[in-house]
């Protein structure tokens, strides 16, 4: 059987190309000589390709390396800020509920498709080649996400430096710092003693603000609030601390997964350790009940709110690193049978209670954070947003009486360990991208090379204005480009290869049946809810703002003109691949370019062979049954969507 027909011929799977089937066989006696040739090619070329794919070690490390990513400074810094802006343990009941209908079917279907092709996320739209531009408009959100991240990594390091101190420099307040509390118990204690500090604790009408939240605004980031003069000049201790992470990020992917795949362990586990020790001293602080009860009581009239399910949404995908290629690309370093329902079931919990637990965490420290400024609503405590992980976790670390040094030190590592695991599954992604591209390209210099870049980027986010322009890039080019090109991701797959197909792949490839719940997810739930709810924000999208102030028209227009390029690359390429292979008319090109291609499939030659005979087996099977009980077309597509047991 040729394979370059093959994979066009399963889209008849219901049993609609036996025609086609008997046609090939009429014409095969006479094209047989150049299907050998063109067979020979193909499994020349996937022979290549095996060879030249590294794999895991072990199926341990590829858990690992997911965990690493997926259980990253999303848990610890963005769920708590999202939550606390989005009415605290109201948001618990929208975000559990997207994580079982959009995260996990998401999630297991990345890594289906990423173990089952053995490509990354631009090869694997193979299976729909005009949606090519999916996977490169992944990759430029993928690029905007990596370079405010690694300016995150930047400002973990500047702490754990800096904690190295006889006495922790943001505990304190400086002279020049009006209305200041110390972070310090002690510190709060002797200030409070003075006659001056009585009065300006007396007066409510006063706004008092932490010496940690002070610190960071006027020390680390020496923040600007208006950015219409420019964003300033780049930090030069943050830009040593920017270069060191990205040398670090170097050295773990330089070698691929033979590097990365090791380093998983450490960047996995190392963080739960700190966790748990933070969390034992946050519960015990005075207020952090006040901060826990905030937390995880649900404000119900929140539920009715299409925000707060849209920034859920957007959590679960920053957190799972979903629709940005991670977790494609390192499931295609899976052997084929490698067991990805039980890794995909173990990440997604695990990703959900470490945000529980980091949300526990934070919203006791800022219990004890409102109970020591004499605030009764938790919510104006601290401003959230970028600077809440260095604004809270400082002050708590600050009220340690016993070697406060030694836990910043521990907390800022963990921080830059979580953060490390998270970019280095991103850095990874383009590097592979590039590599399946320009396969002569050795994978070390391509690392190199992207990471000078990243450095180089990441520069903007280190100057006075650089959390404007994080906050506007994390927005537009980050946020809604993802959100969209998931939706496609979704459509490109399950709609228009099929969910039959799809189910028929992983049954191939698990040797189990997929259930009813991942099928009426892929093909209902979850692309449903994706489409209302990023129709609804975009309808009712506001200019952002930054601190309560809005940005320039200029920032709004850039952040619209960053959208408009990720989102795109999909009609881009898309155009691109329909013109580059005419078949005829502009109608058959099109219908040409939204069928499999001769790549698609496992990259083994004898898996592949595998695969079409088991593909074929169906069609014949499904066809004659088709026959048999004259199934009509609503009634066969409704056995699809429950699963047919007997076929």
């Amino acid at each position: 059987m040729e394979l370059k027909t093959m994979p066009q011929q399963v889209n008849g799977a219901n049993g609609t190309t036996a025609n086609n089937n008997s046609n090939n066989n009429n014409n095969s006696n006479n094209n047989s000589n150049s299907n050998n040739n063109k067979t020979d090619h193909h499994e020349k070329e996937a022979q290549s390709a095996d060879k030249e794919r590294s794999n895991w070690s072990n199926g341990l490390e590829f858990l690992m390396s997911c965990i690493s990513v997926s259980v990253g400074l999303g848990n610890v810094w963005r769920f708590p800020f999202t939550a606390y802006e989005n009415g605290g343990g109201a948001f618990l009941i929208p975000y559990i509920i997207v994580l079982f209908l959009i995260g996990k079917p998401m999630y297991y279907l990345e890594m289906v498709i990423g173990q089952f092709t053995s490509q990354g996320t631009v090869k694997i739209w193979s299976v729909c080649p005009s949606f090519l531009g999916v996977g490169y408009g992944q990759a430029f959100a993928t690029l905007c996400i990596i370079t405010y991240y690694s300016s995150l990594l930047a400002l973990t390091l500047y702490y754990l430096f800096v904690s190295f101190q006889a006495e922790l420099p943001w505990s304190f307040c400086q002279d020049d710092w009006l209305n200041c509390v110390n972070s310090s118990p002690e510190q709060n204690a002797r200030s409070l003693m003075t006659a001056e500090n009585a009065t300006s604790f007396s007066d409510n009408s006063t706004k008092l603000q932490s010496s940690s939240e002070l610190y960071f605004l006027n020390v680390v980031i020496k923040e600007k609030t208006d950015i219409s003069d420019g964003i300033g000049n780049p930090d030069w201790k943050l830009a040593i601390a920017l270069f060191v992470s990205w040398v670090v990020i170097f050295l773990v992917i330089m070698r691929g997964v033979k590097s990365s795949g090791k380093a998983a362990y450490f960047l996995a586990l190392f963080p739960y350790v700190v966790l748990f020790t933070l969390l034992g001293r946050a519960v015990t602080l005075e207020g952090a009940v006040d901060g826990i009860i905030f937390f995880l009581k649900p404000q119900w009239g929140e539920l009715l709110n299409p925000i707060v399910w849209k920034e859920a949404v957007v959590q679960c995908f920053f957190s799972l690193a979903v629709g940005c290629g991670p977790i494609i690309m390192f499931a295609s370093y899976n052997r084929f049978n490698h067991p990805i329902y039980r890794d995909a079931m173990i990440v997604t919990s695990l990703d959900t209670l470490t945000s529980l637990l980091g949300g526990i965490t934070i919203f006791a420290i800022l219990g004890n954070l409102a109970h020591n400024l004499q605030i009764e609503n938790i919510r104006d405590v601290v401003r959230s947003g970028t600077g809440l992980a260095f604004i809270s976790y400082p002050d708590a670390i600050s009220k340690f009486q016993a070697v406060p040094q030694l836990f910043s030190v521990l907390f800022f590592f963990m921080l830059f360990v979580l953060g490390i695991g998270s970019i280095v599954a991103l850095q990874s992604t383009i590097v592979t991208i590039i590599c399946d591209q320009f396969k002569a390209w050795k994978y070390w210099k391509v690392a190199l090379t992207t990471s000078v870049c990243g450095f180089l980027m990441g520069l903007v986010y280190i100057t006075p204005g650089g959390q404007w322009i994080l906050t506007l890039v994390d927005f537009y080019g980050g946020t809604y480009v993802v959100f969209i090109l998931a939706i496609f991701e979704l459509a490109g797959i399950v709609w228009i290869y099929g969910l039959q197909n799809l189910c028929d792949d992983i049954e191939f490839m698990s040797n189990k049946k997929v259930s009813f719940y991942w099928r009426i997810c892929w093909f209902f739930f979850t692309p449903v809810m994706m489409i209302v709810i990023f129709i609804y924000s975009m309808i009712t999208i506001q200019p952002i703002k930054y601190s309560e102030s809005y940005f320039p028209l200029s920032g709004d227009i850039a952040g619209w003109l960053l959208f408009a390029v990720g989102a795109a690359q999909f009609p881009l390429w898309g155009w691109w691949y329909i013109s580059t292979h005419k078949r005829g008319s502009f109608a058959k090109s099109l219908m040409a370019s939204l069928r499999p291609n001769d790549k698609w499939g496992p990259s083994n030659p004898q898996t592949r062979r595998d695969w079409l005979i088991f593909k074929s087996e169906l069609i014949v099977k499904r066809a004659a049954k088709a026959k048999s009980n004259k199934m009509g077309f609503f009634r066969q597509k409704l056995v699809n969507l429950f699963g047919n047991t007997s076929s």
